[in-house]
């Protein structure tokens, strides 16, 4: 099980930021000298301090900019700090969003639901599992001990599933890591008990943290039904570096001139099954300590962002060609086998197509890049930090334009806490790092 990470945190101040959201390059959550960062987690505890926070409005203007009422709906209302220009990622005339898509139910909000449904896997037997597990969470809504009765109700709901479908459970595991997958289901089991008695002791703060564990053992139950990477990357970028699975890495970031906030790891997880070119780039670039020493770049309450390296290049400069390495556009969506690349979506003519990485978790991170060129990004990247109850699921307007990699899952709320200037001490790779093909960092240079 992963080990819960922490934050040394006192007062929070507002993250701030001077520049305009698009650079003079037209770099989508880019500005010169200005990237996104990723986080790191850590396989122990890393605690965090935390004294009193304060949270802080503030108010944005939204200017120079043509743009639809669904753009308008799903992106201007209440968002921090947007400074539109003619360069803004949505063009001049973005197209609008079927209505009907507009107002489909609530998007999946959680970074580890978000994650378990990406999993290249078919087996609804798990899934039943999953799914009143994760109502737990909003059973627990209802205030006071109350909600331990519908919190009881999902339990038994997925006890009953995993009971008449753990034989299509393990049917379904890969062969190779079955014996893993049938321990993780006896840990299952037996945390359902533990749950059950939690409910019976009426012990409500208890429930949220063994809700997360079983989540957790049904991931991994999950994972283990994948058996090896389940397509090939078109034949132009299979000499890239390429995640052929999911790994998790840490970043830690050193907050300045902040009293209440000192320093935070965030754990972030790389999805390699929906973006191997995308993830691997990133995991490469970790492993040659890019980002190491690099500051936030862009922190303005919308996106967090960094990876603009010092000097006139905008991104990694490849010492192998002595030219700025880039990586295309790469989108998996719903239904298919294969990301589609080098296009977004909308040019694809897919309006109402649903990708697997939404833009719906608080710390979704993305790859930045020239908002007219789709196969321009290199190292910028960025989490962004706006909820989107009304930019849900396939109708926010950056889903299918930017490339979804990762979910930070580990303190992601302090992500709004990071501000210009404050500095990423290190990016790890904690686990998964095996699942990289082609690493470039082991060739000399």
């Amino acid at each position: 099980m992963a080990a819960l990470l922490s934050c040394h945190y006192s007062a929070a101040s507002p993250a701030s930021s001077s520049s305009k959201f698009f650079s003079g390059h037209r770099t989508p959550f880019s500005i010169p000298h200005n990237h996104l960062a990723t986080r790191r987690s850590s396989p122990r505890p890393v605690q965090c301090q935390i004294h009193n926070q304060q949270q802080k409005g503030k108010s944005f203007s939204i200017k120079e900019c043509a743009i639809s009422i669904a753009l308008a709906v799903g992106l201007v209302t209440g968002v921090p700090a947007l400074d539109w220009t003619s360069n803004a990622f949505a063009a001049a005339n973005p197209a609008v969003p079927d209505v009907s898509v507009l107002i489909s139910g609530p998007p999946i909000k959680d970074p580890g639901a978000l994650l378990r449904y990406a999993l290249p896997i078919d087996n609804k037997a798990i899934r039943e599992v999953q799914k009143p597990l994760e109502d737990i969470t909003e059973s627990l809504k209802v205030a006071g001990v109350r909600a331990l009765d519908s919190v009881e109700r999902n339990l038994r709901q997925a006890s009953r599933a995993l009971t008449q479908g753990k034989s299509l459970i393990v049917s379904g595991l890969a062969e190779s890591k079955k014996e893993h997958g049938v321990e993780l289901l006896a840990k299952l089991e037996a945390g359902m008990n533990e749950l059950q008695q939690i409910v019976e002791d009426r012990d409500r703060d208890a429930v949220a943290a063994k809700q997360k564990e079983l989540l957790q053992y049904v991931g991994g139950v999950e994972e283990d039904m994948v058996d090896g990477f389940p397509y090939e990357v078109p034949e132009e970028y299979q000499s890239m570096p390429l995640l052929k699975g999911r790994a998790t890495v840490d970043m830690k970031v050193k907050v300045k001139d902040n009293p209440s906030l000192t320093d935070c790891v965030f754990r972030i997880v790389l999805d390699g099954y929906n973006a191997p070119v995308t993830a691997g780039n990133f995991v490469d670039l970790v492993e040659r300590h890019f980002y190491d020493g690099m500051e936030i770049q862009r922190a303005d309450g919308f996106v967090v962002q960094t990876g603009d390296p010092e000097g006139p290049a905008e991104g990694f400069i490849d010492p192998s060609t002595e030219k700025t390495r880039t990586i295309p556009l790469e989108i998996m969506v719903e239904g298919e086998k294969v990301p589609f690349y080098g296009a977004t979506l909308e040019e694809l003519g897919l309006y109402k197509t649903q990708t697997k990485l939404p833009f719906n978790a608080f710390g979704t991170m993305a790859m930045a890049r020239d908002e007219f060129e789709d196969n321009s990004a290199s190292s910028q990247v960025f989490w962004l930090l706006k909820e989107s109850e009304l930019t849900p699921s396939n109708s926010n307007i950056l889903d299918g334009r930017y490339a979804v990699f990762g979910y930070v899952t580990e303190n992601e709320d302090f992500l709004a806490d990071l501000k210009v200037g404050d500095v990423i001490e290190s990016i790890q790779v904690v686990s998964g790092l095996e699942n990289l093909a082609n690493p470039s960092y082991k060739i000399a240079g």
